[in-house]
C-alpha cells in the first residue's frame, strides 16, 4: 500500500511517496517530528516487524497478577497472541497462544486459573509447562509424528522485580544491557523496593490514538493540562528530574508539594501521602517501546499498552499494593488509585482526550515540534529538568534508528 504525504515533499522518498518498505528523511532539527509518523497506516506494518516483533524486551505483565499455580493471564504484543502461565513448580512461562496442531487460538478469557490447557477444536491437551499430555487418535498420526515435539511453543521472556518482558527477537541484547544503569533504581522504587506486589484490580481502556501518540506525554503537559493540580494548588518542586536512556526510556522523579485544603476536595485523605519519601511524591518510568509504570503519592500502576493498530492502542492500568500493606494501607491504594490516575481519574482524566486530538491534529502536513528545554538543535538531550518536554527527544530519536529514517544530510 502507498500512502500520500500532503505535508513536506522531504518526508518521505525522493518523490515525496512513502511506501512502508524505503528509509524516509527526517528533518534535522532533532527537536522536530514528522507528523505523518503519528498515523500512517502502512507504516505501522514496518513498526510491527521492527520494533514489537524486533530486538526490544516488551511489558507483558507482572507476577502479581498470576500469584497461583494454574493462573494465567493473555495479551496481545501487536497482532501475536500470548499465554502466560504460572506452573506447577512455580515457574512463569509464556508461550505463543496457539495450539500446535492447526494453530487454533487456545485460550480465549483475558485471566483464569486452568489445570491444564484444552484446544476445544480436537481437543489436544497441554500441561502448565507447555508440554502436550494427550491427543485422541495419535495412534493414526503421520508416521514422524512425536508427542514431545508438540509442546507449546516458548517465548523468550525475562524479569525484573516481577515485571515479565518477552521478545521475538533473534539478537535482542540481555534484559539488564536493554534497561541500562538509569532505570533500575527508580523503577526498584516504584516496585516497593523489592517487586513483592499484590494485584488490587484493573481499568481497561481503547484509545482512538496511535501507540505513539499515547506514548508521547511529558513533564510539560502536567501542570498544564490537568485541572486537578491548579484546583488543589498542587505545585512541583524545583528538585525532581527525568534521565533518559539511548534506547528510548525515559525514568522521571518529581518533587510534590503538600496540597492545601482549599475546599475542592471533600475529604483531603484521598491525596494524603503516606510514602515514606515525600520528596519525591511521584516516579514515573517509560519503557520503550509503549510502558508506562507510576508510582503516584501511593499509587503504584502499571500500565499495559497493546497497539491494535495504526489508530487504535489498548491499555489495561493495573492497579497494586505491596505484599507487607496492613489492610488500612491496601483501603488507601484503593482508594487513590483510580480516582486519581485511572482513565478517568480526578487527575489525569483529560489525557484520553489529549491522545485522540493528536492523533487527529497530526493528519496535517508539518511537524510536531518540542521548544521546552531544548538547548541544541543538533544534540539529543539526556538528561533534562522535572518540567521539560525533551525528554520524549532520545525515544523518538532511538525509533528513528530502529525504523531506519535518514536524517536531512546523512548517507
Amino acid at each position: 500500500m502507498t500512502s500520500q504525504y500532503i505535508g513536506n515533499p522531504a518526508i518521505g522518498s525522493p518523490t515525496g511517496n512513502y511506501t512502508g518498505k524505503a528509509p524516509a528523511v527526517w528533518p534535522a532539527k532533532v527537536n522536530q517530528i514528522p507528523k505523518e509518523v503519528f498515523g500512517d497506516k502502512s507504516l505501522f506494518e514496518d513498526e510491527l516487524k521492527n520494533i514489537f516483533y524486533g530486538d526490544c524486551w516488551h511489558v507483558v505483565g507482572h507476577f502479581a497478577e498470576i500469584p497461583n499455580a494454574g493462573d494465567f493471564k493473555t495479551f496481545d504484543l501487536g497482532r501475536v497472541p500470548l499465554l502466560i502461565a504460572r506452573g506447577k513448580d512455580n515457574q512463569v512461562r509464556v508461550f505463543y497462544n496457539t495450539c500446535t496442531h492447526r494453530g487454533n487460538q487456545l485460550e480465549v478469557a483475558t485471566s483464569g486459573n486452568r489445570k491444564e490447557f484444552e484446544c476445544p477444536y480436537h481437543r489436544w491437551l497441554f500441561s502448565l509447562d507447555g508440554a502436550l499430555a494427550a491427543c485422541p487418535g495419535s495412534k493414526e498420526f503421520a508416521p514422524d509424528f512425536k508427542q514431545e515435539n508438540f509442546g507449546l511453543m516458548e517465548v523468550k521472556s525475562a524479569q525484573f522485580m516481577g515485571i515479565i518482558f518477552v521478545t521475538m527477537g533473534k539478537n535482542t541484547p540481555p534484559l539488564t544491557e536493554w534497561l541500562g544503569d538509569v532505570v533500575p533504581p527508580t523503577l526498584s522504587t516504584l516496585l516497593g523496593g523489592d517487586g513483592r506486589l499484590k494485584l488490587l484490580g484493573y481499568q481497561k481502556v481503547r484509545y482512538d490514538s496511535n501507540w505513539k501518540g499515547y506514548n508521547d506525554n511529558d513533564g510539560y503537559h502536567a501542570p498544564m493540562l490537568h485541572t486537578a493540580f491548579r484546583l488543589l494548588n498542587w505545585q512541583g518542586g524545583t528538585t525532581g528530574f527525568q534521565r533518559m536512556t539511548k534506547n528510548g526510556h525515559v525514568v522521571f522523579e518529581a518533587e510534590l508539594k503538600a496540597i492545601q485544603n482549599n475546599g475542592f476536595v471533600n475529604d483531603p485523605s484521598l491525596v494524603e501521602f503516606k510514602g515514606s519519601d515525600p520528596a519525591k511524591g511521584s516516579r514515573i518510568v517509560q519503557l520503550f517501546p509503549a510502558t508506562v509504570m507510576v508510582k503516584h503519592l501511593d499509587i503504584i500502576n502499571l500500565r499495559f499498552a497493546m497497539a491494535r493498530s495504526h489508530d487504535v492502542t489498548e491499555v489495561h492500568y493495573a492497579y497494586f499494593a505491596h505484599e507487607d500493606d496492613d489492610e488500612a494501607m491496601v483501603q488507601h491504594r484503593i482508594r487513590q488509585s483510580s480516582n486519581l490516575l485511572g482513565p478517568c481519574g480526578m487527575i489525569s482524566m483529560e489525557d484520553a482526550a489529549i491522545f485522540q486530538r493528536i492523533h487527529i491534529g497530526n493528519q496535517t502536513p508539518g511537524f510536531a515540534e518540542f521548544q521546552k528545554g531544548v538547548t541544541s538543535l543538533s544534540e539529543v538531550p539526556m538528561d533534562v529538568k522535572q518540567n521539560d518536554e525533551t525528554g520524549n527527544l532520545p525515544r523518538w530519536e532511538h525509533y528513528r534508528k530502529v525504523m531506519g529514517f535518514k536524517r536531512e544530510g546523512e548517507k
